[in-house]
């Protein structure tokens, strides 16, 4: 639960939830880790003069800014807030055993809807940015 204060009474500890058991910015850290991995394989090996493998290393790069700059983000968020500490064990959560399947079912829910959103919205920009290439291309020779 979200605890609400006036921001001369700031006390960062008061914003903690659930005693400091966020851990979900390692989901989409993981997913751009497998992209990462999948994009040195599949790239590596391809080289091609046309345009079609160079402009999906480019969406790919895109999808793994989106994921590592949002993972950093949500980690310095979860840092600042107490949630995830610098010294071993570094999330709060596994201090405790009992702990440990809400951490885990928080990773599942918020973690994985997290992830999802961001290739979602990665794809629909991909989606987009083919139509509009299209449609300026068929609108170039219609001229």
């Amino acid at each position: 639960m979200f605890v609400l204060v006036c921001v001369a009474d700031f006390q960062p500890e008061l914003f903690v939830l659930s005693g400091g058991l966020m851990a979900c910015f390692l989901v989409p850290l993981a997913e751009g880790i497998v992209v990462s991995a999948l994009d040195k394989i599949v790239f590596c090996s391809k080289k091609s003069a046309d345009g079609v493998i160079s402009e999906s290393k480019k969406n790919i790069a895109v999808l793994k800014n989106m994921l590592y700059g949002g993972s950093f983000l949500l980690a310095i968020e979860h840092i600042y807030h107490g949630e995830v500490s610098l010294i071993p064990p570094f999330l709060t959560a596994v201090k405790t055993p009992e702990e440990i399947p809400v951490m885990l079912k928080e990773m599942a829910t918020v973690g994985v809807g997290m992830a999802a959103l961001v290739t979602a919205v990665w794809g629909i920009g991909c989606a987009v940015k083919h139509f509009v290439k299209k449609t300026k291309s068929r609108g170039a020779l219609c001229a």
